[in-house]
């Protein structure tokens, strides 16, 4: 059963949306796009990041956007708007014309299903096309928004309650959702170019709740939270799509107090996926900071955010280097540039050497501003070995070829 009927271009009424949104970036990273505020009304706009400078472009309409309203950069600069118009999801593309704001309407979603709740998934590979989820009662639709030959399409159809939403090729082609049918939560692959074809992705236990959190293009990390190894406490842990080794769950990502979540893989790095840094956002008593941690280490380097920082956003460059967005009354468009200290120092594979491991850093995580992490236990299995990428399931115990 469908979850979202479509509807006609529909006009541009503000709907009752609760929530602001964060700064949301092109696939590329070379555009950024929020709602910024001007007094108690709110406006799309529009970052570039691929100058020598970085430059805001503000979008606004006639009218201000409700708190809630989704945006999200195209790789053409055009910025994508998810509105909620008399109970009806609206999209068009705003884009700067001369001195005012250009909009394409796209057309609208109804969802019958008063409970469905829909919106946009993370901006996909080439930044050419956008999608969005509609999740109802029993199934979840994956409609492609942007893109396609003639407005909102729906795409996929899948049963279960979906959530998540992480590309796992370059091409756009694999989506991997995290899906609950009534039972643990389970990271399944949806081929879009397939009529919706599901095969499983993320299987650790059978009673565990699984799921997928970020993905490299480049090196096949995949970074996850599941309970597995701590019934009923999500943990942080990593493995490599492709690889029949476990995924690992590493003592340093337990942070006493804090909630951890990635943001951020470093690309480039394609035979050391071991070697990538994952940017992640740290939230405990004293507030939010930035901290690093590479698969190839056993700590988590604490960086402090830059004043303003546009919390849960920012990009790795292939050389290292951390670039975050932020946002104060005297910078209002700024990035900020964090090298962060601990190149990756590559783990022997499985077998080599004396059996003792060798070039990884065993000391204990470093200080969070203002809050302690927990230390814990160093030892980690080795790193796997990269393969290419291909979705099958990853397990705890060592898979065959499937």
């Amino acid at each position: 059963m469908t979850a979202c009927a479509i509807e006609p271009s529909a006009g541009h009424e503000d709907g009752d949306r609760a929530g602001p949104v964060s700064c949301a970036l092109s696939a590329d990273g070379a555009y950024a796009a929020r709602l910024a505020s001007a007094g108690d009304s709110w406006f799309p706009e529009r970052w570039t990041l691929n100058g020598p400078e970085p430059y805001a472009v503000p979008l606004p309409r006639n009218q201000p956007e409700e708190p809630g309203t989704e945006v999200q950069p195209m790789a053409d600069g055009r910025v994508l708007i998810h509105r909620l118009v008399a109970g009806r999801h609206a999209f068009s593309l705003l884009y700067p014309t001369g001195p005012g704001t250009g909009e394409l309407p796209l057309g609208a979603i109804q969802c019958p299903d008063t409970a469905a709740r829909l919106w946009l998934l993370p901006p996909a590979p080439g930044g050419e096309r956008a999608y969005a989820l509609a999740v109802g009662r029993r199934s979840t639709a994956v409609w492609l928004i942007a893109g396609g030959p003639a407005g909102p399409q729906q795409v996929a159809e899948l049963p279960g309650r979906c959530s998540g939403g992480v590309w796992l090729d370059p091409a756009g082609r694999l989506l991997a959702l995290d899906r609950e049918t009534g039972g643990p939560t389970k990271t399944v692959v949806v081929d879009l170019e397939c009529g919706g074809q599901v095969s499983p992705l993320l299987q650790i236990t059978a009673d565990s709740d699984d799921r997928l959190l970020l993905a490299d293009h480049d090196s096949g990390l995949l970074i996850v939270r599941s309970d597995a190894p701590s019934p009923g406490h999500g943990r942080l842990g990593w493995g490599v799509l492709g690889s029949s080794l476990p995924v690992r769950f590493p003592e340093c990502l337990r942070l006493r107090d804090c909630a951890v979540t990635p943001f951020a893989i470093q690309p480039g790095q394609v035979l050391t996926p071991e070697s990538c840094a994952v940017a992640l956002r740290v939230d405990g008593p004293a507030g939010s900071w930035v901290a690093v941690w590479r698969p190839a280490e056993r700590r988590v380097h604490h960086l402090p955010a830059p004043e303003g920082w546009l919390a849960g956003t920012g990009l790795w460059t292939p050389e290292g280097v951390l670039r975050l967005p932020y946002a104060t009354e005297v910078v209002p468009c700024g990035v900020a540039q964090v090298s962060p200290p601990g190149a990756a120092v590559p783990v022997p594979e499985p077998g080599e050497g004396s059996g003792q491991e060798t070039g990884a850093r065993t000391a204990g995580p470093t200080a969070a501003p203002g809050h302690p992490p927990e230390p814990g236990p160093a030892a980690e299995a080795a790193a796997p070995t990269p393969s290419a990428p291909r979705p099958v399931p990853l397990q705890q115990a060592p898979l065959g070829r499937m």
